[in-house]
Formats: structure tokens, sequence, C-alpha cells
């Protein structure tokens, strides 16, 4: 395969902040397993099963090392959730996107969370996922700052780095008609 014709893909791996969750999570998990600090046994379960096991079920998707993102000529592929990988995955073809998307979903007291999306045609066919009732429609609307259906074409940038130059110069290679759209 000839350069002009190679695709942009990214893997799950341990990037920044995958190593700081991770990070956070072992000395959380040390703490709830040092005797004496007068926490109940209920407690100390609970946060058991949040911290350690949320940090290895983060490792275990890090190791996986499965395409997060992949822009070919076939289109854009959204890399599931490593916990439902399948079930989550998203091929979209080129024929059903107007733009590719970067935005931001901002948290309290942290740095605001990047995330890529298509923006799709009008009738295009539902992706997998969750979220796609009228319950999930009202917690996203009330979570974030974009269409529903665009939070339903898209995935955090989490756990995996984006280059955004690599993924502008595979669009311009594959579909030079979509436009990457950087929303403030």
């Amino acid at each position: 395969m000839s350069v002009s014709e190679e695709a942009y893909e990214v893997r799950y791996g341990f990037d920044r902040r995958t190593l700081a969750v991770l990070a956070v999570s072992a000395l959380f998990t040390v703490f709830l397993l040092v005797p004496g600090t007068g926490m109940s046994l209920g407690l100390r379960v609970a946060g058991l099963v949040l911290f350690a096991g949320g940090g290895l079920l983060m490792a275990a998707g890090a190791l996986t090392r499965r395409t997060a993102l992949r822009v070919d000529a076939t289109g854009v592929l959204l890399g599931g959730s490593p916990v439902r990988y399948q079930a989550t995955t998203a091929q979209v073809p080129w024929q059903d996107i107007r733009n590719v998307t970067l935005w931001r979903q901002r948290v309290p007291n942290g740095r605001p969370l990047l995330w890529i999306g298509v923006t799709r045609r009008e009738g295009a066919p539902p992706l997998p996922g969750p979220g796609q009732g009228p319950v999930g429609r009202a917690v996203a609307g009330a979570l974030v700052p974009v269409p529903h259906d665009l939070l339903m074409a898209s995935r955090q940038v989490n756990g995996w780095r984006l280059d955004r130059d690599q993924l502008a110069a595979a669009l311009a290679r594959f579909a030079p008609g979509v436009e990457l759209v950087d929303l403030p």
C-alpha cells in the first residue's frame, strides 16, 4: 500500500489520562486495603469494586490495542467501548458523512473532554450503542453541548491520542469534500 492510500488508524493504549486514572485507582486501592482506617467493611468492598475493578477494567481495555478510530477508503470506523467493543463499534460509510467534528464536553473543575464524531446525512441508519431512546436523549441533552445524533456518532478521545494533522490528511486523501470541524 502506498503512503497516499494509507489509513489513519489509532488504537487504544496507555495515554497520560489512562495512566493518571490507573495511578489514582492503585493509590485508593492500597488505602482501602490498609487495616485500621476506621472504614466499614461495606465501604471498603464498594471502594475496592470501584477503584480496583475500574482500574483493572481500564488497563484491560488499553491492553486490547483494539482500533479506537480508523479513517480509510470505506469511511470512518468509530471504535467501541473497550468493554463492549463489538456491540458499540460503528463503521460509517463516506456517503453518510457530512463532516467530521471535534467537540468538547466541559466537566466541573477539569480540562474539557475531547470527542470526535461524524455529522451524518439526514436519514442515515442509526448507529449501534446505548442512549437511543427518549431517556437517553433527555440525559444527553442535559449533559452535552451537541445534538443527540452527533453524540451517538461520537467517541471520547480517551485511552488513545488524536493527531489532528494526520486526521486532516486522511480526510483530504479519502473524502476531499468532508470537512473537519472543530467546535469550541
